[in-house]
C-alpha cells in the first residue's frame, strides 16, 4: 500500500489484520513452549511477540500506531522485549498527498486551503501518527502552523482498541507476566479516552488556549490557536520559531544553554503537575522547540496539546506524599507513609498488611529509585542518568498479585514522567531539582501536600 494513502478504515480489513496477529501470537507460544527455558530464550520470545504486534499495528497505522507508542511507554504493563518493538511506532509517519489534504479542507470548511490562507505550503514540514503540519500565511497573523488530521482516523479508534485488547488477551495466554485483566483494561480505557481527545482538534485548541493563559512560564512559549481557521480535523495556530531537539543539539549548544533549557523544562513541568494540576502528557522530543538566546540561555516552544491530562488534588497529594516519604531513609514509619499513599491511590488494597507491603517494596525499589533519582540532589546531572531498570518476569508476577488497580491519571502521569526524564537525559542538563512540593519531611508533619498541591 502506498505511503501517501490514508490508513485502512474498513472494520473488516482491520479485523483481518488483527486476527492474523492473534493467530501468530498463539503459534509463537507453542513454539516457545517446546524450547529449553533460558533467559535468552525468554528475551527472544518477547521480541518475537513484539514484532508480531508491531507488524499488525504498522499495517493498521493511524491510531493503531499511536497505541503502539503509548503502550511502549508503560514499563509496568508489558515486558521490555515487547515494549522495545512497539517503540518503533514513534518513528513512523504517514505523509498525505495534496488531494487528500484538499479533501480534509473541503469537508471542514467547504473550501480549498488556498482560499483560506494567503499562502499555503502543500508539502508538510512535520508529521505524526495522527496528522501532519503545514506552514501558511494568514492575514493579520503572519506565519501560522496548520495541523491536518488524516482522513477517517477518528472512526478507527473503537475498533483498534477492541482489536488491541484481543491481542493483549492472547499475550496473557503465552505466559507473559502481565498485570491482572482488570488493570490492563483500565490502562486501555485510559488510552482510548486519550485518543478520543487527541483526534478532536477543537478540544486541542481549547487546551492550547488554556495552557497559553494559565501555564505561562519565563522562557516557555505556547502558540495561540486561531479559532476562525480551526475545525475538528484542522487546527491553525501561531507559528513558533526554534529547532527540534536533534537539530538543536547538532548545532553544538553550550552546557549553559542545555542547563537553562533543562531547567525550564523541569520547572514548567513541576509547576504544571503540582500547582496547576494539568499536564502536557506527551513530552517526546518532537513536541518541543529550542531557541538559543545568547551564549547562556535557551527559550522553549511547546507543541501539540492534543494529549493533556488533568490531575486531581487527591492524586497530586498522594504522589507528593509517596515521593517525599521515599526520599527518607528506610524505616517502618517511612514504609507506612508510602503504603498509605499507595492505598489511597488504589494501587494496593486496603487489606494489605504493613509487613507484607514492606516485603514487597524491594521489588519496587529499582523503578522507584530511578524515578526519584533527580530529587536526591540539589542539582542533578542528567548526563549521568541511566535508562529505566527492567523488572524480571518473577518480579512482575509478584507485583501483579499485589497491585489492586491503576488510578485513571497514572498511565498518563507515568508516560509524562518517563518522557521528561528522557528529554532531560538527551539534553545532558544539570538541573536544580529542589522544589516546595516534594522536599519536605513527611514523618515530622504526618500529613500530605493536599493544600500546597492545589
Amino acid at each position: 500500500m502506498a505511503r501517501n494513502t490514508p490508513p485502512r478504515t474498513s472494520r473488516l480489513a482491520r479485523g483481518a489484520i488483527s486476527g492474523v496477529a492473534v493467530a501468530r501470537i498463539g503459534l509463537a507460544r507453542i513454539g516457545h513452549s517446546v524450547r529449553t527455558p533460558s533467559e535468552q530464550a525468554q528475551a527472544d520470545h518477547e521480541a518475537a511477540l513484539g514484532r508480531i504486534l508491531f507488524g499488525a499495528l504498522a499495517q493498521l497505522r493511524g491510531t493503531a500506531l499511536k497505541v503502539s507508542q503509548m503502550l511502549s511507554m508503560h514499563p509496568s504493563l508489558l515486558p521490555e522485549g515487547i515494549r522495545r518493538e512497539l517503540a518503533r511506532g514513534q518513528h513512523q509517519a504517514l505523509p498525505l498527498n495534496r488531494a487528500l489534504v484538499g479533501r480534509v479542507f473541503r469537508q471542514a470548511f467547504g473550501h480549498e486551503p488556498e482560499a483560506l490562507f494567503s499562502r499555503f505550503e502543500p508539502t508538510a514540514f512535520a508529521a505524526a501518527s495522527l496528522g501532519q503540519v503545514h506552514r501558511a500565511e494568514l492575514a493579520g497573523h503572519g506565519t501560522v502552523a496548520v495541523k491536518v488530521q488524516y482522513p477517517g482516523i477518528a472512526s478507527t479508534i473503537a475498533s483498534d482498541m477492541q482489536l488491541m485488547r484481543a491481542a493483549l488477551k492472547a499475550l496473557a495466554h503465552t505466559g507473559m507476566p502481565l498485570p491482572s485483566a482488570a488493570i490492563v483494561d483500565s490502562v486501555m480505557d485510559e488510552i482510548e479516552a486519550t485518543l478520543l481527545r487527541e483526534v478532536d482538534y477543537l478540544q486541542e485548541a481549547e487546551e492550547l488556549a488554556w495552557f497559553a493563559q494559565h501555564a505561562a512560564w519565563p522562557g516557555v512559549a505556547m502558540a495561540q490557536p486561531i479559532a476562525s481557521h480551526t475545525r475538528a480535523q484542522v487546527l491553525t495556530q501561531q507559528h513558533l520559531e526554534g529547532l527540534h531537539l536533534d537539530a538543536w543539539l547538532a548545532t553544538g549548544p553550550t552546557q549553559a544553554q542545555r542547563n537553562q533549557a533543562g531547567q525550564r523544562l523541569w520547572d514548567w513541568y513541576l509547576h504544571c503537575i503540582f500547582a496547576l494540576g494539568r499536564v502536557h502528557a506527551d513530552p517526546h522530543p518532537g513536541n518541543f522547540l529550542f531557541r538559543p538566546v545568547g551564549d547562556g540561555d535557551c527559550h522553549l516552544g511547546v507543541l501539540d496539546f492534543g494529549c493533556t491530562r488533568a490531575l486531581s488534588p487527591h492524586f497530586r497529594a498522594c504522589v507528593a506524599q509517596a515521593w517525599t516519604a521515599l526520599l527518607q531513609p528506610a524505616s517502618p514509619a517511612r514504609d507506612l507513609q508510602v503504603m498509605q499513599a499507595y492505598q489511597s491511590l488504589g494501587l494496593v488494597g486496603p487489606d494489605l498488611g504493613a509487613e507484607e507491603f514492606s516485603a514487597t517494596l524491594p521489588l519496587l525499589s529499582a523503578m522507584q529509585d530511578w524515578q526519584l533519582e533527580p530529587l536526591t540532589a540539589e542539582v542533578f546531572d542528567f548526563a549521568a542518568k541511566k535508562p529505566p531498570p527492567l523488572p524480571d518476569a518473577d518480579q512482575q508476577r509478584v507485583l501483579g498479585r499485589h497491585m489492586a488497580g491503576v488510578p485513571p491519571e497514572m498511565p498518563s502521569f507515568e508516560r509524562m514522567w518517563l518522557g521528561l526524564m528522557h528529554l532531560l537525559t538527551r539534553l545532558g542538563a544539570q538541573v536544580r531539582t529542589t522544589n516546595p512540593w516534594v522536599h519536605r519531611h513527611p514523618l515530622a508533619t504526618g500529613h500530605t501536600h493536599a493544600t500546597s498541591a492545589r
